[in-house]
Protein backbone atom coordinates (compact mmCIF):
# COMPACT_ATOMS: atom_id res chain seq x y z
CA UNK A 1 0.00 0.00 0.00
CA UNK A 2 1.40 3.56 -0.68
CA UNK A 3 2.47 5.36 2.15
CA UNK A 4 2.60 9.47 2.66
CA UNK A 5 6.23 11.32 1.69
CA UNK A 6 6.48 14.40 3.20
CA UNK A 7 8.94 17.23 1.95
CA UNK A 8 10.57 17.22 5.05
CA UNK A 9 11.20 12.82 4.59
CA UNK A 10 11.85 12.75 0.79
CA UNK A 11 14.66 14.27 0.15
CA UNK A 12 16.24 10.93 -0.89
CA UNK A 13 13.32 10.60 -3.38
CA UNK A 14 13.50 13.49 -4.82
CA UNK A 15 17.22 13.61 -5.09
CA UNK A 16 16.32 10.19 -7.09
CA UNK A 17 13.69 11.77 -9.37
CA UNK A 18 15.73 14.46 -9.80
CA UNK A 19 18.56 12.58 -11.21
CA UNK A 20 16.30 11.03 -13.71
CA UNK A 21 14.71 14.28 -15.27
CA UNK A 22 16.73 17.01 -14.09
CA UNK A 23 16.67 19.47 -11.67
CA UNK A 24 14.73 22.04 -13.99
CA UNK A 25 11.84 19.42 -14.51
CA UNK A 26 11.08 18.86 -10.22
CA UNK A 27 9.48 20.63 -9.77
CA UNK A 28 8.54 21.56 -6.06
CA UNK A 29 7.55 25.52 -5.54
CA UNK A 30 3.96 25.74 -3.55
CA UNK A 31 2.29 26.90 -6.79
CA UNK A 32 3.61 24.66 -9.37
CA UNK A 33 2.08 22.00 -6.65
CA UNK A 34 -1.24 23.25 -6.03
CA UNK A 35 -1.98 23.84 -9.82
CA UNK A 36 -1.01 20.58 -10.53
CA UNK A 37 -3.58 19.01 -8.04
CA UNK A 38 -6.11 21.13 -8.93
CA UNK A 39 -8.67 19.80 -11.57
CA UNK A 40 -11.60 22.10 -12.88
CA UNK A 41 -13.80 21.70 -9.87
CA UNK A 42 -11.19 21.62 -7.24
CA UNK A 43 -8.05 20.15 -5.17
CA UNK A 44 -7.70 17.87 -2.49
CA UNK A 45 -4.18 16.58 -1.37
CA UNK A 46 -0.95 18.30 -2.64
CA UNK A 47 1.67 16.19 -4.76
CA UNK A 48 5.14 16.70 -2.58
CA UNK A 49 6.30 17.22 -6.79
CA UNK A 50 5.52 17.40 -9.91
CA UNK A 51 7.72 15.39 -11.93
CA UNK A 52 8.34 15.96 -16.17
CA UNK A 53 10.12 13.13 -17.74
CA UNK A 54 10.68 13.54 -21.43
CA UNK A 55 11.26 10.00 -22.58
CA UNK A 56 9.33 6.75 -21.91
CA UNK A 57 13.12 5.41 -20.73
CA UNK A 58 12.50 8.19 -18.13
CA UNK A 59 8.83 7.56 -17.24
CA UNK A 60 9.66 3.94 -16.43
CA UNK A 61 12.12 5.00 -14.10
CA UNK A 62 10.20 7.32 -12.32
CA UNK A 63 7.52 5.14 -11.69
CA UNK A 64 9.87 2.77 -10.28
CA UNK A 65 11.35 5.05 -7.88
CA UNK A 66 7.91 6.18 -6.67
CA UNK A 67 7.33 2.06 -6.46
CA UNK A 68 10.65 2.03 -4.24
CA UNK A 69 9.47 4.98 -1.96
CA UNK A 70 5.79 3.11 -1.94
CA UNK A 71 4.89 7.06 -3.18
CA UNK A 72 1.17 7.83 -4.71
CA UNK A 73 1.23 8.28 -8.67
CA UNK A 74 -1.14 10.42 -10.47
CA UNK A 75 -0.41 11.91 -13.99
CA UNK A 76 -2.37 14.49 -15.14
CA UNK A 77 -2.74 15.08 -19.16
CA UNK A 78 -4.61 18.16 -20.68
CA UNK A 79 -6.23 19.09 -17.12
CA UNK A 80 -9.87 19.00 -18.33
CA UNK A 81 -10.64 16.88 -16.20
CA UNK A 82 -13.68 17.54 -13.25
CA UNK A 83 -14.19 14.33 -11.68
CA UNK A 84 -10.88 14.09 -8.96
CA UNK A 85 -9.35 11.87 -11.97
CA UNK A 86 -6.10 13.70 -11.18
CA UNK A 87 -6.48 15.28 -7.71
CA UNK A 88 -4.67 13.23 -5.30
CA UNK A 89 -6.69 11.15 -2.26
CA UNK A 90 -3.39 10.41 -0.32
CA UNK A 91 -1.07 12.85 0.88
CA UNK A 92 2.69 12.05 -0.27
CA UNK A 93 2.33 11.11 -3.73
CA UNK A 94 3.67 12.38 -7.15
CA UNK A 95 2.25 14.23 -10.02
CA UNK A 96 3.42 13.20 -13.41
CA UNK A 97 2.91 16.07 -15.88
CA UNK A 98 3.65 14.60 -19.16
CA UNK A 99 3.70 17.26 -21.29
CA UNK A 100 7.44 16.63 -22.00
CA UNK A 101 6.84 13.43 -24.29
CA UNK A 102 5.88 14.60 -27.59
CA UNK A 103 6.95 12.11 -30.11
CA UNK A 104 4.68 11.47 -32.76
CA UNK A 105 5.28 8.56 -35.91
CA UNK A 106 3.09 8.39 -38.73
CA UNK A 107 2.93 4.74 -40.35
CA UNK A 108 0.94 5.87 -43.91
CA UNK A 109 1.56 2.44 -45.09
CA UNK A 110 0.17 0.53 -42.49
CA UNK A 111 -2.35 3.05 -41.55
CA UNK A 112 -1.08 3.19 -38.13
CA UNK A 113 0.64 6.67 -35.77
CA UNK A 114 2.08 5.80 -32.88
CA UNK A 115 2.33 9.17 -30.16
CA UNK A 116 3.73 9.69 -26.23
CA UNK A 117 2.14 10.29 -23.59
CA UNK A 118 2.34 14.32 -23.98
CA UNK A 119 0.63 14.60 -27.48
CA UNK A 120 -2.04 16.74 -27.62
CA UNK A 121 -5.32 15.84 -30.06
CA UNK A 122 -4.72 19.54 -31.83
CA UNK A 123 -0.68 18.62 -32.03
CA UNK A 124 -1.89 15.35 -33.62
CA UNK A 125 -3.76 16.87 -35.75
CA UNK A 126 -1.39 19.64 -37.12
CA UNK A 127 1.20 16.45 -37.17
CA UNK A 128 -1.33 14.21 -39.85
CA UNK A 129 -2.43 16.98 -42.11
CA UNK A 130 0.19 17.13 -44.44
CA UNK A 131 -0.26 13.42 -44.90
CA UNK A 132 -4.07 14.10 -45.49
CA UNK A 133 -4.68 11.42 -42.65
CA UNK A 134 -6.94 11.62 -39.37
CA UNK A 135 -7.51 9.20 -37.08
CA UNK A 136 -11.39 8.21 -36.60
CA UNK A 137 -12.22 10.02 -33.42
CA UNK A 138 -10.02 12.91 -33.61
CA UNK A 139 -10.49 14.54 -30.12
CA UNK A 140 -12.67 16.30 -27.60
CA UNK A 141 -13.67 19.67 -27.78
CA UNK A 142 -11.09 20.90 -25.43
CA UNK A 143 -7.93 19.09 -27.89
CA UNK A 144 -6.03 22.10 -27.55
CA UNK A 145 -4.83 20.80 -24.12
CA UNK A 146 -6.36 17.67 -23.93
CA UNK A 147 -3.83 14.77 -24.40
CA UNK A 148 -4.66 11.21 -26.35
CA UNK A 149 -3.28 9.31 -23.53
CA UNK A 150 -5.54 11.25 -21.16
CA UNK A 151 -8.33 10.77 -23.60
CA UNK A 152 -8.01 7.12 -23.16
CA UNK A 153 -7.55 6.71 -19.67
CA UNK A 154 -10.57 8.65 -19.37
CA UNK A 155 -12.79 7.74 -22.53
CA UNK A 156 -13.55 11.01 -24.49
CA UNK A 157 -16.48 11.99 -26.94
CA UNK A 158 -16.98 15.02 -29.29
CA UNK A 159 -14.85 14.90 -33.16
CA UNK A 160 -16.01 12.05 -35.12
CA UNK A 161 -17.91 9.86 -32.60
CA UNK A 162 -21.32 10.32 -34.43
CA UNK A 163 -19.57 7.65 -36.91
CA UNK A 164 -16.66 6.50 -35.05
CA UNK A 165 -17.87 5.88 -31.86
CA UNK A 166 -15.75 6.67 -28.49
CA UNK A 167 -11.85 7.57 -28.09
CA UNK A 168 -10.96 4.13 -27.20
CA UNK A 169 -12.47 2.90 -30.46
CA UNK A 170 -10.30 4.30 -32.70
CA UNK A 171 -7.23 2.68 -31.05
CA UNK A 172 -4.73 -0.23 -31.91
CA UNK A 173 -2.33 -0.68 -28.83
CA UNK A 174 -0.71 0.81 -25.64
CA UNK A 175 2.84 0.38 -24.38
CA UNK A 176 2.36 1.02 -20.59
CA UNK A 177 4.27 1.21 -17.67
CA UNK A 178 3.18 -0.89 -14.61
CA UNK A 179 3.26 0.08 -10.83
CA UNK A 180 6.68 -1.60 -10.70
CA UNK A 181 7.85 0.43 -13.32
CA UNK A 182 7.72 -2.78 -15.87
CA UNK A 183 6.68 -2.09 -19.53
CA UNK A 184 3.86 -3.74 -20.81
CA UNK A 185 2.30 -3.90 -24.65
CA UNK A 186 -1.16 -5.02 -25.87
CA UNK A 187 -1.75 -6.50 -28.77
CA UNK A 188 0.53 -5.85 -32.07
CA UNK A 189 2.37 -2.90 -33.96
CA UNK A 190 -0.67 -2.97 -36.19
CA UNK A 191 -3.45 -4.54 -34.75
CA UNK A 192 -5.18 -4.65 -31.41
CA UNK A 193 -7.08 -7.90 -31.32
CA UNK A 194 -4.44 -10.56 -31.02
CA UNK A 195 -5.54 -13.07 -28.10
CA UNK A 196 -7.31 -11.02 -25.32
CA UNK A 197 -7.61 -7.68 -25.76
CA UNK A 198 -5.46 -6.47 -22.99
CA UNK A 199 -5.43 -2.79 -24.36
CA UNK A 200 -9.12 -2.72 -23.26
CA UNK A 201 -8.44 -3.07 -19.92
CA UNK A 202 -6.70 0.35 -19.78
CA UNK A 203 -8.82 2.00 -21.70
CA UNK A 204 -11.28 4.12 -19.39
CA UNK A 205 -9.27 3.38 -16.23
CA UNK A 206 -8.44 6.34 -15.03
CA UNK A 207 -4.78 5.74 -14.83
CA UNK A 208 -5.46 3.00 -12.14
CA UNK A 209 -4.43 -0.16 -13.39
CA UNK A 210 -0.88 1.41 -15.22
CA UNK A 211 0.23 4.55 -17.28
CA UNK A 212 -0.07 4.77 -20.78
CA UNK A 213 3.60 5.79 -22.55
CA UNK A 214 2.56 5.28 -25.89
CA UNK A 215 -0.72 4.91 -27.80
CA UNK A 216 -1.09 3.49 -31.22
CA UNK A 217 -4.30 4.86 -33.20
CA UNK A 218 -5.78 4.43 -36.39
CA UNK A 219 -5.50 6.44 -39.46
CA UNK A 220 -7.72 6.81 -41.95
CA UNK A 221 -7.82 9.31 -44.90
CA UNK A 222 -9.57 12.85 -44.41
CA UNK A 223 -12.38 13.70 -45.96
CA UNK A 224 -12.88 16.92 -46.92
CA UNK A 225 -16.16 17.36 -48.19
CA UNK A 226 -18.84 18.30 -45.78
CA UNK A 227 -21.83 19.67 -44.95
CA UNK A 228 -23.39 21.45 -41.63
CA UNK A 229 -26.86 21.48 -40.47
CA UNK A 230 -28.62 23.05 -37.46
CA UNK A 231 -31.72 22.51 -36.37
CA UNK A 232 -34.50 24.25 -34.17
CA UNK A 233 -36.48 21.55 -31.44
CA UNK A 234 -39.28 23.01 -29.76
CA UNK A 235 -39.61 20.14 -27.12
CA UNK A 236 -37.00 17.63 -25.75
CA UNK A 237 -38.61 14.19 -26.80
CA UNK A 238 -38.60 15.67 -30.89
CA UNK A 239 -35.08 16.14 -30.25
CA UNK A 240 -34.13 13.23 -28.95
CA UNK A 241 -36.15 11.49 -31.28
CA UNK A 242 -34.78 12.56 -34.19
CA UNK A 243 -30.54 12.15 -32.42
CA UNK A 244 -32.34 8.23 -32.12
CA UNK A 245 -33.31 8.55 -35.44
CA UNK A 246 -30.55 9.84 -36.81
CA UNK A 247 -27.75 7.82 -34.43
CA UNK A 248 -29.35 4.18 -36.24
CA UNK A 249 -28.52 5.60 -39.51
CA UNK A 250 -24.63 5.78 -38.80
CA UNK A 251 -25.09 9.33 -41.02
CA UNK A 252 -23.33 11.92 -39.42
CA UNK A 253 -19.60 12.31 -38.37
CA UNK A 254 -20.40 14.33 -35.61
CA UNK A 255 -23.06 15.88 -33.53
CA UNK A 256 -24.28 17.73 -30.18
CA UNK A 257 -27.57 19.33 -29.17
CA UNK A 258 -27.76 22.55 -27.04
CA UNK A 259 -30.46 23.55 -24.65
CA UNK A 260 -30.95 27.73 -24.67
CA UNK A 261 -28.64 28.12 -21.69
CA UNK A 262 -25.70 26.86 -23.58
CA UNK A 263 -26.72 27.91 -26.65
CA UNK A 264 -27.35 31.17 -25.86
CA UNK A 265 -24.42 31.56 -23.28
CA UNK A 266 -21.09 29.49 -23.63
CA UNK A 267 -21.55 28.61 -27.20
CA UNK A 268 -23.46 31.84 -28.18
CA UNK A 269 -20.76 34.80 -26.34
CA UNK A 270 -17.73 35.09 -29.28
CA UNK A 271 -17.51 38.56 -29.03
CA UNK A 272 -15.20 41.36 -29.99
CA UNK A 273 -12.88 41.76 -33.99
CA UNK A 274 -10.23 39.98 -32.93
CA UNK A 275 -12.52 36.81 -31.52
CA UNK A 276 -14.43 37.53 -35.30
CA UNK A 277 -11.73 37.51 -37.29
CA UNK A 278 -10.01 34.70 -36.31
CA UNK A 279 -13.33 32.76 -36.30
CA UNK A 280 -14.06 34.01 -40.23
CA UNK A 281 -10.20 32.70 -41.23
CA UNK A 282 -10.77 29.55 -39.97
CA UNK A 283 -13.87 28.78 -41.58
CA UNK A 284 -12.30 29.95 -44.82
CA UNK A 285 -9.42 27.57 -44.48
CA UNK A 286 -11.39 25.27 -43.86
CA UNK A 287 -13.84 25.04 -46.79
CA UNK A 288 -12.48 23.40 -49.95
CA UNK A 289 -12.21 26.55 -51.81
CA UNK A 290 -12.35 30.31 -51.30
CA UNK A 291 -15.68 30.27 -53.26
CA UNK A 292 -17.18 28.28 -50.74
CA UNK A 293 -15.26 29.53 -47.62
CA UNK A 294 -16.80 33.18 -49.04
CA UNK A 295 -20.17 31.85 -49.99
CA UNK A 296 -20.24 30.20 -45.87
CA UNK A 297 -19.34 33.14 -44.29
CA UNK A 298 -21.62 35.15 -46.16
CA UNK A 299 -24.82 32.58 -44.91
CA UNK A 300 -23.39 32.96 -41.31
CA UNK A 301 -23.47 37.12 -41.81
CA UNK A 302 -27.05 37.20 -43.17
CA UNK A 303 -28.11 34.81 -40.93
CA UNK A 304 -26.83 36.57 -37.81
CA UNK A 305 -27.28 35.29 -33.97
CA UNK A 306 -31.33 35.88 -33.53
CA UNK A 307 -32.02 32.65 -34.64
CA UNK A 308 -29.73 30.78 -32.95
CA UNK A 309 -30.57 32.73 -29.79
CA UNK A 310 -34.65 31.97 -29.69
CA UNK A 311 -33.50 27.87 -30.02
CA UNK A 312 -35.47 26.06 -27.74
CA UNK A 313 -33.46 23.20 -28.24
CA UNK A 314 -30.46 22.95 -30.92
CA UNK A 315 -28.74 20.22 -32.29
CA UNK A 316 -25.70 20.44 -34.90
CA UNK A 317 -24.37 18.07 -37.59
CA UNK A 318 -21.70 17.45 -39.63
CA UNK A 319 -21.92 14.58 -42.57
CA UNK A 320 -18.86 14.03 -44.44
CA UNK A 321 -18.16 12.62 -47.51
CA UNK A 322 -15.42 11.36 -50.10
CA UNK A 323 -17.24 13.67 -52.38
CA UNK A 324 -19.44 16.50 -52.03
CA UNK A 325 -22.33 14.93 -53.71
CA UNK A 326 -21.82 12.04 -50.61
CA UNK A 327 -21.97 14.52 -48.09
CA UNK A 328 -24.50 16.04 -49.33
CA UNK A 329 -26.74 12.98 -49.53
CA UNK A 330 -25.88 12.27 -45.92
CA UNK A 331 -27.19 15.66 -44.99
CA UNK A 332 -30.37 15.40 -46.65
CA UNK A 333 -30.67 12.04 -45.19
CA UNK A 334 -30.03 13.43 -41.60
CA UNK A 335 -32.77 16.66 -42.77
CA UNK A 336 -35.53 14.59 -43.61
CA UNK A 337 -35.06 12.35 -40.46
CA UNK A 338 -34.64 15.86 -38.44
CA UNK A 339 -38.03 17.39 -40.22
CA UNK A 340 -39.83 14.07 -39.58
CA UNK A 341 -39.96 14.96 -35.96
CA UNK A 342 -40.73 18.55 -36.21
CA UNK A 343 -37.23 20.27 -36.64
CA UNK A 344 -36.79 23.78 -38.00
CA UNK A 345 -33.85 24.32 -39.78
CA UNK A 346 -31.75 27.38 -38.85
CA UNK A 347 -28.60 29.20 -39.59
CA UNK A 348 -25.53 26.31 -39.55
CA UNK A 349 -22.79 28.82 -38.06
CA UNK A 350 -22.05 26.69 -34.97
CA UNK A 351 -21.14 23.37 -36.86
CA UNK A 352 -19.57 25.29 -39.60
CA UNK A 353 -16.72 27.43 -37.07
CA UNK A 354 -16.77 23.76 -35.25
CA UNK A 355 -15.20 21.71 -38.23
CA UNK A 356 -12.89 24.68 -39.08
CA UNK A 357 -12.07 25.27 -35.38
CA UNK A 358 -12.36 22.07 -34.00
CA UNK A 359 -9.92 23.12 -30.94
CA UNK A 360 -10.65 25.88 -28.76
CA UNK A 361 -9.36 27.69 -25.69
CA UNK A 362 -10.31 26.46 -22.05
CA UNK A 363 -12.57 29.35 -21.46
CA UNK A 364 -15.55 27.54 -20.98
CA UNK A 365 -13.95 26.27 -17.75
CA UNK A 366 -15.79 29.66 -16.27
CA UNK A 367 -19.52 30.48 -16.86
CA UNK A 368 -20.04 33.29 -19.68
CA UNK A 369 -19.42 36.13 -16.72
CA UNK A 370 -16.84 34.36 -15.13
CA UNK A 371 -19.19 32.27 -12.67
CA UNK A 372 -17.71 28.84 -11.52
CA UNK A 373 -18.67 25.71 -13.91
CA UNK A 374 -18.91 22.11 -13.55
CA UNK A 375 -20.59 19.41 -15.78
CA UNK A 376 -21.34 16.24 -15.29
CA UNK A 377 -23.14 13.31 -17.49
CA UNK A 378 -24.55 10.14 -18.16
CA UNK A 379 -24.67 7.39 -21.27
CA UNK A 380 -28.40 6.30 -20.95
CA UNK A 381 -29.92 3.68 -22.94
CA UNK A 382 -32.76 5.36 -25.56
CA UNK A 383 -35.22 3.59 -23.86
CA UNK A 384 -34.58 5.91 -20.72
CA UNK A 385 -34.00 8.83 -22.16
CA UNK A 386 -37.40 10.15 -21.69
CA UNK A 387 -37.69 9.28 -18.00
CA UNK A 388 -34.67 10.45 -17.14
CA UNK A 389 -35.44 13.69 -18.13
CA UNK A 390 -38.47 13.97 -16.85
CA UNK A 391 -37.28 13.55 -13.30
CA UNK A 392 -34.03 15.45 -13.61
CA UNK A 393 -37.96 18.45 -14.29
CA UNK A 394 -38.88 17.53 -11.73
CA UNK A 395 -35.72 17.74 -9.37
CA UNK A 396 -35.02 20.75 -10.52
CA UNK A 397 -38.38 22.28 -10.27
CA UNK A 398 -38.32 21.47 -6.48
CA UNK A 399 -35.58 22.76 -6.16
CA UNK A 400 -35.91 26.13 -8.18
CA UNK A 401 -36.03 28.46 -4.68
CA UNK A 402 -32.29 27.31 -3.83
CA UNK A 403 -31.50 27.54 -6.88
CA UNK A 404 -32.52 31.30 -7.46
CA UNK A 405 -31.59 32.55 -4.23
CA UNK A 406 -27.84 31.27 -5.37
CA UNK A 407 -27.86 32.30 -8.29
CA UNK A 408 -27.00 28.56 -9.49
CA UNK A 409 -28.17 28.02 -13.06
CA UNK A 410 -27.83 24.84 -15.26
CA UNK A 411 -27.31 24.35 -18.62
CA UNK A 412 -27.50 20.67 -20.96
CA UNK A 413 -25.81 19.47 -23.59
CA UNK A 414 -26.49 16.35 -25.60
CA UNK A 415 -24.82 13.87 -28.02
CA UNK A 416 -25.79 10.72 -29.91
CA UNK A 417 -23.10 7.91 -29.54
CA UNK A 418 -23.40 5.52 -32.35
CA UNK A 419 -26.84 4.32 -32.46
CA UNK A 420 -27.70 3.10 -28.64
CA UNK A 421 -26.35 5.47 -26.43
CA UNK A 422 -27.56 8.97 -25.58
CA UNK A 423 -25.68 11.87 -23.56
CA UNK A 424 -27.01 13.92 -21.23
CA UNK A 425 -24.75 16.35 -19.09
CA UNK A 426 -26.09 19.02 -17.27
CA UNK A 427 -23.50 21.34 -16.03
CA UNK A 428 -24.09 23.80 -13.20
CA UNK A 429 -22.84 27.83 -13.17
CA UNK A 430 -22.87 29.94 -9.50
CA UNK A 431 -21.24 32.84 -8.37
CA UNK A 432 -17.72 31.97 -6.74
CA UNK A 433 -13.74 32.58 -6.67
CA UNK A 434 -11.89 31.21 -9.55
CA UNK A 435 -9.22 28.64 -8.43
CA UNK A 436 -4.98 28.45 -9.86
CA UNK A 437 -5.92 26.48 -12.29
CA UNK A 438 -8.29 28.88 -14.01
CA UNK A 439 -6.08 31.72 -13.39
CA UNK A 440 -3.23 29.38 -15.18
CA UNK A 441 -5.49 27.52 -18.10
CA UNK A 442 -8.30 30.41 -18.88
CA UNK A 443 -6.55 32.95 -21.54
CA UNK A 444 -5.17 36.21 -19.91
CA UNK A 445 -6.88 38.46 -22.49
CA UNK A 446 -10.40 36.35 -21.78
CA UNK A 447 -10.22 36.66 -18.14
CA UNK A 448 -10.02 40.60 -18.45
CA UNK A 449 -13.34 40.34 -19.69
CA UNK A 450 -14.77 38.13 -17.29
CA UNK A 451 -16.40 39.42 -13.90
CA UNK A 452 -14.13 38.11 -10.11
CA UNK A 453 -16.50 36.76 -7.70
CA UNK A 454 -15.95 36.38 -3.90
CA UNK A 455 -15.73 32.56 -2.68
CA UNK A 456 -19.03 31.50 -1.83
CA UNK A 457 -19.31 28.09 0.23
CA UNK A 458 -22.89 28.39 0.40
CA UNK A 459 -23.43 28.40 -3.20
CA UNK A 460 -20.81 25.62 -4.04
CA UNK A 461 -22.41 23.46 -1.30
CA UNK A 462 -25.33 23.54 -3.02
CA UNK A 463 -24.33 23.03 -6.36
CA UNK A 464 -22.97 20.11 -5.07
CA UNK A 465 -25.70 18.81 -3.22
CA UNK A 466 -27.62 19.04 -6.50
CA UNK A 467 -25.05 17.40 -8.43
CA UNK A 468 -24.77 14.19 -5.72
CA UNK A 469 -28.85 14.28 -5.98
CA UNK A 470 -28.61 14.00 -10.03
CA UNK A 471 -25.66 11.07 -9.96
CA UNK A 472 -27.91 9.31 -7.95
CA UNK A 473 -30.86 10.42 -10.25
CA UNK A 474 -28.96 8.89 -13.36
CA UNK A 475 -27.84 5.82 -11.50
CA UNK A 476 -31.34 5.17 -11.10
CA UNK A 477 -31.87 5.45 -14.44
CA UNK A 478 -29.17 2.57 -15.78
CA UNK A 479 -26.16 5.16 -16.55
CA UNK A 480 -22.77 4.72 -17.72
CA UNK A 481 -20.37 6.89 -17.78
CA UNK A 482 -17.01 8.24 -18.93
CA UNK A 483 -14.09 9.91 -16.56
CA UNK A 484 -15.34 8.01 -13.80
CA UNK A 485 -12.37 9.48 -10.93
CA UNK A 486 -14.00 9.24 -8.08
CA UNK A 487 -17.37 11.04 -8.83
CA UNK A 488 -19.31 8.15 -10.54
CA UNK A 489 -20.26 4.96 -8.82
CA UNK A 490 -18.58 2.33 -10.82
CA UNK A 491 -17.61 -0.18 -8.71
CA UNK A 492 -20.95 -0.41 -6.55
CA UNK A 493 -21.99 -1.06 -10.06
CA UNK A 494 -20.08 -3.75 -10.85
CA UNK A 495 -20.80 -7.86 -10.17
CA UNK A 496 -18.91 -9.41 -7.57
CA UNK A 497 -16.92 -11.82 -10.50
CA UNK A 498 -16.11 -8.22 -12.26
CA UNK A 499 -14.60 -7.09 -9.21
CA UNK A 500 -12.72 -10.22 -8.21
CA UNK A 501 -11.02 -9.54 -11.66
CA UNK A 502 -10.24 -6.47 -11.34
CA UNK A 503 -8.77 -6.37 -8.56
CA UNK A 504 -6.57 -8.95 -9.01
CA UNK A 505 -5.44 -7.02 -12.17
CA UNK A 506 -4.57 -4.05 -10.04
CA UNK A 507 -2.74 -6.83 -7.70
CA UNK A 508 -0.67 -7.98 -10.54
CA UNK A 509 0.13 -4.87 -12.13
CA UNK A 510 0.25 -2.41 -9.09
CA UNK A 511 1.24 -4.46 -5.82
CA UNK A 512 1.26 -1.61 -3.71
CA UNK A 513 -0.98 0.45 -4.68
CA UNK A 514 0.41 3.60 -6.34
CA UNK A 515 -1.04 4.07 -9.21
CA UNK A 516 -3.80 6.90 -8.94
CA UNK A 517 -5.19 5.51 -5.59
CA UNK A 518 -9.20 5.73 -4.81
CA UNK A 519 -9.89 6.09 -9.03
CA UNK A 520 -12.34 3.84 -9.84
CA UNK A 521 -13.36 3.62 -5.86
CA UNK A 522 -10.66 0.72 -6.14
Amino acid sequence: MATAVSLDTASAFLDRLAAIVGAANLLTGDDDRLFHATDVLRAVEVPVAVVRPGSVEELRAVVEAAHAARAPVVVRGGGASYTDGYTHARPGGITIDPSRMKAIAVDAVNAVVTVEAGVTWAELRDALLPHRLRTPFFGPFSGLAATVAGSMSQHSISHGTGLWGVSAESLVGFDIVTGTGELLSTGTPFFRFYGPDLAGLFTGDCGALGVKARVRLKLIRRREAFEALSFNFDSFAAMHAAMRAIGAEALDDENFGLDSTLQQGQIGRQKGVAAKAEIAGQVLKGQGSLGAGVKALAKMAIAGERDLRRATFAVHYIAEGVSPAEARDRAARIRALAKAEGAEEIPNSVPTVVRSMPFAPLTNTLGPKGERWVPFHALLAHDRVQGFHDALEALFASNREVMETHAIVSGRMFMAVGPNAFVYEPTFYWPDARSIYHERVVPADHLATLDRFPANPAARAEAMRLKSEIIALMTAHGAAHFQIGRVYPWLASRDAASLRLVRAVKAALDPDGILNPGALGL
